[in-house]
């Protein structure tokens, strides 16, 4: 059995720890949170047999094999350090890191240390996603043309949401972008094998000041008693951006937090000489395929309809459900069947430490484009 400790028992922490149990050959040993009573209420929830209040501790847990960051973003850097300077492999919630620069660091640690490294971008998982992305890496398009899309909530909608994301001290100089945007520059390069390598960004501020409880905000409640303060927002909510990718070939975006009635709809078109094809992932099992002299078609997620080598993505006959908790499953069963090799495999089909610092470098050049409003080019 391989062995897992989990800093951080948030939201995330138990999805990871869900996802981890329907594998079967990892365990998951031991939970870390801020304060010890906090860790061992939760590992009593969750049935992890061991609590610790640092990381620290947890890393010294014996025969311990793989660790899972799944802290708020502005500890994801220290913490991704720590992981990696005690010899585990690690996988990270995203981002990597809140810079640049800290994501050239931790990549260079991760190949330095020989782990198995990665970053939980699950939407490449999803399996209608990765068939898009077998149809294009078989060139079914044809020439590409054109790539866009959008992912749009509004969670963030009222003047009363506020959440620790909103401060840049903590979530980081961009919001909405680097929070979802971050998600679809991951899925569509995935899909498409290509590069964003040019950008051209236009982001608003909807609530220039947010009224927070002062008795703390409760993602996604309304609290009509609440006793509220000012607090003001120097992140976006909303935001628009143009870009190119390596080949040449162009594309856009947009994401929001504040588009009523819209939850998480990630959607992705990718436009061809001979065929296009759109995918929304809050109908996932289905991927539309565009053409020019014949009817349309809709695909469904049955293994025996899907490309041959992406076929184990989808794990029932057709007709049965499957959406985010199975993408995560696919996640998790490929970065483990890494541990178990005990290395990096020749083309990871999940996101490592190298693709989550490419998109901190996509979401850089996005901010900076929006505040010198000019195209700017993607460093690496």
């Amino acid at each position: 059995m391989i062995n897992v400790g989990i800093v951080g028992s948030g939201f995330i922490g138990p999805a990871h720890i869900e996802a981890l149990r329907r594998l079967g050959f990892v365990q998951v040993v031991a939970l870390c949170d801020g304060s010890l009573v906090k860790a061992q209420e939760k590992a009593r929830l969750l049935n992890v047999p061991h609590a610790y209040g640092s990381v620290e501790e947890l890393l010294a847990h014996p025969d311990l094999h793989v660790v899972h960051n799944c802290t708020p973003n502005h500890l994801h850097a220290q913490i991704n350090r720590q992981i990696l300077r005690a010899g585990k492999h690690v996988f990270s919630e995203k981002p990597l890191c809140m810079t640049p620069e800290e994501a050239r660091e931790l990549v260079a640690l991760a190949e330095q240390a020989g782990v198995v490294h990665g970053v939980s971008f699950v939407y490449r998982q999803f399996a209608m996603v990765r068939q898009a992305a077998s149809m294009l890496r078989a060139s079914s398009l044809g020439r590409i043309f054109a790539s866009h899309g959008s992912y749009l909530q509004d969670w963030m909608l009222l003047e009363t949401d506020y959440n620790w994301r909103v401060d840049a001290a903590l979530g980081g100089a961009s919001r909405a972008v680097a929070d979802i945007g971050s998600h679809w520059c991951d899925t569509v390069q995935f899909v498409t094998g290509r590069r964003i390598t040019e950008v051209m960004a236009d982001l608003s501020i909807v609530w220039p000041t947010r009224r927070a409880s002062k008795g703390g905000n409760q993602t996604f409640s309304h609290d009509e008693q609440a006793e509220y303060e000012d607090k003001p927002v120097t992140t976006e909510d909303f935001g628009s951006v143009l870009f190119r990718f390596d080949d040449g070939s162009k594309g856009s975006f947009s994401v929001s937090q504040v588009s009523a009635g819209r939850k998480n709809r990630l959607t992705f078109e990718i436009n061809g000489s001979e065929r296009s094809v759109a995918w929304d992932q809050e109908i996932p099992q289905q991927l539309w395929i565009g053409h020019r002299a014949q009817a349309n078609q809709t695909l469904t997620d049955d293994p025996g309809l899907m490309n041959p080598d992406v076929a184990d993505s989808a794990h029932f006959p057709g007709g049965h459900i499957e959406g985010w908790p199975d993408a995560f499953k696919n996640m998790m069963a490929q970065f483990y069947r890494a541990v178990q090799a005990g290395a990096m495999p020749e083309t990871p089909q999940f996101a490592t430490f190298h693709d989550g610092a490419n998109v901190m470098y996509i979401i850089d050049a996005i901010v900076k484009s929006h505040q010198q409003q000019r195209w700017v080019r993607v460093e690496c």
